[in-house]
């Protein structure tokens, strides 16, 4: 089923993380601080890894940004489950490299399908998908998961990742709020769209100035990807950054 890190200083919860994620059938092991589960990483790299905002000594998004800049498992899913639920407490939280933000009080079977969907999407790659493919100015691999913008790597979260994708897939119509919640997210979210927002505007950050031109938004309906024509390629990486 998979492996699962789960970083928590309130035992109680800790606890019941566990034992609930154990009853689906995942291995969990639990920590109480940051620093414990990063020296855990590198005696064994986990599928998924749940942290706490507030940790005693280092906080869950340094402790997430250090992985996402380390070469241990910086493509790991990793989901932010926190009391604070303010919008720009949720930005902070996913500029600094995490897929998903959960909010105390919390719903075990919802927790449960986040869990499925974020493992579902990362072993779920396509291997048919293996040539670059230009997309105006963005250069796409599939097999990689990477995206360049003007021979930049884009340091995306798997999640602005899978939303990036599923909007260019389907670049020739609108997608709605809903759609995007559905299928990117993989769950419902009771109607509450903000997470797709926040998402969207920091995607259309790392993109820069052309954000705006790749992801429009069409009000009251959704979002729709405009990248100009696809080109593919049969190309390695190293080719494509010695061009």
């Amino acid at each position: 089923m998979g492996t699962i890190y789960v970083i928590e200083d309130e035992i109680n919860i800790r606890d019941l993380i566990k034992i609930a994620l154990e009853g689906f059938g995942y291995q969990v092991s639990a920590w109480e601080s940051a620093e414990e589960a990063l020296e855990a990483i590198k005696e064994k790299v986990p599928d998924l890894m749940i942290f706490d905002r507030m940790l005693p000594g280092m906080d869950g998004v340094t402790a997430i940004q250090q992985i996402r800049s380390g070469d241990l498992c910086p493509k790991v899913p990793i989901m932010i489950l926190t009391a604070k639920d303010k919008e720009i407490d949720k930005v902070c939280g996913l500029d600094g490299g995490a897929d998903d933000y959960m909010t105390k009080p919390f719903g075990i079977l919802e927790l449960a399908a986040r869990v499925r969907s974020l493992l579902r999407r990362s072993s779920g790659e396509s291997e048919s998908e293996k040539d670059i493919v230009t997309i105006g100015r963005l250069e796409w691999n599939f097999r990689t998961r990477e995206v360049w913008f003007d021979k930049k790597l884009l340091e995306l979260t798997y999640k602005e990742y899978e939303l990036l994708q599923y909007l260019w897939k389907h670049q020739d119509r609108v997608v709605s709020r809903e759609e995007l919640l559905d299928s990117v997210w993989g769950y419902e979210y009771d109607g509450e769209t903000r997470t797709l927002d926040i998402h969207v505007r920091t995607l259309r950050q790392k993109l820069g100035e052309s954000g705006q031109e790749y992801i429009k938004t069409i009000r009251g309906v959704g979002y729709r990807f405009v990248g100009g024509k696809t080109e593919n390629k049969v190309s390695s990486i190293p080719e494509l950054m010695s061009q």
